[in-house]
């Protein structure tokens, strides 16, 4: 009888056969393992009265007071309330967006149409952010290009990032034009896998063009739509201090200050380590928790789920 194989002879077999697979996953790993599970090792200092010169080890121990005086400062509920409504606006308008272009898309039936119009789409991406918060400050500007297009129907000039109540609209809807070609990838993939023999199924039995959509595509899109979705979810207190940095300024406190950039500001601005560090904390505990929360909601009523 033919005994079983030990752990060792089943791992060696194992690289044997695929040791080149296991070769270009190293760089991956340690990348992760240097700069996402090392740096673990410094949430300590959310506890601490930390000071550089000190180190960790030396640093005074505070207990929860850095949490404490997060959690009653001032600052608190508006951060979270201004977080929370740039990422919920976000998912509403920022997230179905790749999703209809990629519908939009695939309808196209010119093939040089259809490369000329990706590629267009693409092209934001890859400016430098830097540039396109430049941009986006000279445009809004009283004497920018979408001043005197408002301008036309009567709007009063005005230098927009200065009015906190436009300073939303402006970063979503120079959100979804930056990004909108490059998250519609992903979806435009997914649509080749679709099998053709579903739409000429449907195109049979008197389907249009809407109802294949609605009775085809999207149904062959849900599972990728939904682990997008999920991912989403468990970045929504991660709002990209970098953008935010760049635009706003104290008129636009109000509206505009997130977890994000607040933490940049008392963690290397007014070197106040141990406070930022329990603020990031707190914002990575709330996004661990909505993405397990949503996880297992989506496990149970879609049965597509990241684990």
């Amino acid at each position: 009888m033919k005994q079983n194989k030990s752990l060792g002879e089943r791992i060696g077999t194992e690289w044997r056969k695929h040791w080149c697979l296991y070769i270009m996953v190293i760089p991956l790993v340690l990348y992760y393992f240097i700069f996402h599970y090392i740096p673990m090792f410094g949430l300590v200092i959310s506890f601490q009265n930390y000071t550089p010169s000190r180190g960790v080890m030396g640093s005074e121990f505070v207990g929860f007071t850095n949490f404490i005086n997060f959690f009653s400062s001032p600052y608190f509920v508006q951060l979270l309330r201004n977080t929370v409504r740039i990422s919920v606006t976000q998912l509403l308008f920022s997230f179905p967006a790749p999703i209809i272009l990629a519908l939009l898309i695939n309808e196209i039936r010119s093939k040089r149409f259809r490369q000329v119009t990706q590629t267009l789409s693409y092209l934001p991406h890859f400016i430098s952010l830097a540039v396109v918060c430049g941009m986006i400050k000279d445009f809004t500007l009283d004497s920018g290009v979408v001043s005197d297009l408002l301008a036309m129907f009567g709007v009063e000039r005005q230098s927009m990032l200065t009015n906190p109540k436009l300073f939303v609209p402006i970063y979503i809807v120079s959100d979804i034009w930056q990004h909108l070609g490059w998250n519609s990838i992903i979806y435009i993939s997914a649509l080749t896998g679709i099998d053709q023999e579903l739409y000429e199924a449907a195109s049979i039995d008197g389907a249009n063009k809407w109802k294949q959509m609605l009775h085809v595509t999207l149904p062959g899109l849900l599972p990728t739509i939904i682990i997008m979705l999920l991912l989403k979810i468990g970045q929504v207190l991660n709002v990209g201090f970098e953008k935010i940095i760049l635009l706003y300024n104290p008129l636009t406190y109000e509206t505009a200050d997130v977890l994000s950039s607040f933490i940049y500001r008392r963690g290397l601005q007014e070197f106040n380590w141990g406070y930022s560090t329990a603020a990031g904390m707190f914002n990575s505990i709330i996004n661990t928790v909505l993405l397990i929360a949503a996880n297992k909601i989506s496990s149970k009523v879609t049965e597509t789920a990241l684990w």
